[in-house]
């Protein structure tokens, strides 16, 4: 099966399960308050479904449009713009008869669940397979520093000791801090033995994005190969092996992995000369990186598996999921800088976030943090998705009246082309970088 089948599928199951469930918070407290739904639906109906059940008072369905779900609520003015329904007088199972309490419950209800998915599938995650970390000790020659940081202080060969005062245990995680997290100091341990904390500007993150140092640390590990890549890549037809040590790259010697990534990217895409030592044996490999750059190697991993009980798990999972919804929180905010917007991506970008083979942990840790990104997407205050209809009823309860149904319908309307609008955005980038790179 080729990869992209592969990230189709696991996108579309991924999508799939994350819909049905985020419609469910809806539907379940809508039916807790005898409120009537009209329709469940994965996907949208337009026009036609590709399946349809009616069970009680609700049609269960499939439709051909895989842009989301809906459930469609008796009396509420939502994607399906029922005019005619509204018009008439408010019955007691409809949504707008409901107390303003119920009806906030029931719009919050698939951002919740949301919510709760992302955080237990981490949960589930690190009770049965634990997290991989990387520690000093497995990282003995410490990190390659980008020039831009040596201005701070830091030197290649540093190691982390601690962030803010506090000890670092997953010291590979020291990029993601800087950019997200509130970083003001960092102590290191230079190759001289000395350590040295070193102070850390407040809009560090707004600087590495700037700039365009997003990965200022790197790992400096031997360039000992761990993972030779399949058909699609260069490096098998040419002959590498796995436990194959590279020497030099172009006649340049190097020591250090980054060291070969680097000649490489500088060589573009001109035949590279790679000397490597086969168990004591010098033998020189020829290889062109393909059209993405990449000729498909890479060094043994230097991680460890951290095991969790099931308590451990439960806090952990709770805590991993609070960070990534925090971190995308805070990433948010460079969407409204001009190159923040031409980094926005729509499905081509989620699906490249799933592995080009089936992976377990890799399918369930990335519909986690799909979920997550829903949740946070949907409760944004715009008209047509579940946070615009929070913002207008939190209005009616603060100030005891209700905007009229003429506003909401104008209102309805214009989330709904600005979604629209955003989706075409969104997906134009991925097809521009597709065609045209960056």
């Amino acid at each position: 099966m080729s990869p992209f089948a592969v990230k189709a599928i696991q996108l579309l199951l991924s999508l799939s399960l994350l819909i049905v469930l985020h419609e469910l918070g809806h539907f379940i407290p809508a039916k807790l308050f005898k409120t009537r739904v009209e329709k469940f639906f994965l996907f949208f109906d337009v026009k036609f479904a590709l399946f349809s059940k009616k069970i009680g008072d609700t049609v269960y369905g499939i439709g051909w449009l895989p842009l989301g779900g809906y459930v469609k609520i008796s009396g509420m003015i939502d994607e399906s713009m029922d005019k005619e329904q509204m018009a008439l007088p408010a019955q007691p199972w409809e949504f707008r008869s409901k107390p303003a309490w119920q009806r906030l419950i029931i719009m919050l209800g698939g951002v919740t669940v949301n919510i709760i998915v992302g955080f237990v599938i981490y949960m589930g995650i690190l009770n049965f397979y634990g997290q991989d970390i990387t520690t000093n000790e497995q990282l003995p020659d410490g990190f390659a520093v980008h020039e831009s940081f040596n201005a701070y202080g830091f030197e290649d060969g540093d190691q982390i000791l601690s962030l803010n005062g506090e000890a670092f245990e997953n010291v590979t995680a020291i990029n993601k801090y800087l950019f997200l997290r509130d970083v003001n100091s960092i102590k290191v341990l230079h190759t001289n033995s000395q350590e040295q904390t070193i102070e850390m500007p407040e809009d560090i993150g707004t600087l590495m994005f700037k700039n365009d140092v997003l990965r200022p640390f790197t790992q400096r590990v031997a360039p000992v190969l761990g993972v030779i890549g399949d058909e699609r890549f260069p490096a098998a037809a040419a002959g590498f092996q796995k436990g194959d040590k590279v020497l030099s790259v172009n006649g340049t010697p190097i020591v250090f992995w980054h060291e070969f990534q680097h000649l490489v990217k500088e060589n573009g895409q001109k035949e590279n000369v790679f000397l490597v030592d086969r168990l004591g044996v010098e033998i020189t490999i020829n290889a062109t990186p393909n059209e993405d750059g990449q000729i498909g190697l890479r060094p043994y991993s230097n991680s460890i598996r951290k095991e969790y009980t099931l308590a451990e798990s439960i806090t952990g999972g709770i805590g991993y999921g609070v960070d990534v919804l925090k971190d995308y929180v805070t990433q948010f905010k460079y969407v409204f800088t001009k190159k923040g917007a031409s980094q926005v991506g729509g499905f081509g970008a989620i699906g490249g976030l799933f592995p080009d083979t089936w992976d377990w942990v890799s399918f369930w840790q990335t519909t986690a943090l799909i979920s997550i990104i829903l949740a946070f997407m949907n409760i944004l205050p715009i008209p047509a998705l579940d946070g615009g209809h929070v913002m207008f009823l939190l209005y009616e309860m603060i100030s005891g009246r209700k905007p009229n149904d003429k506003f909401m319908e104008y209102a309805q309307i214009a989330g709904f082309f600005l979604l629209i609008a955003l989706v075409l955005f969104a997906n134009g980038n991925d097809i521009y970088r597709y065609f045209f790179g960056g």
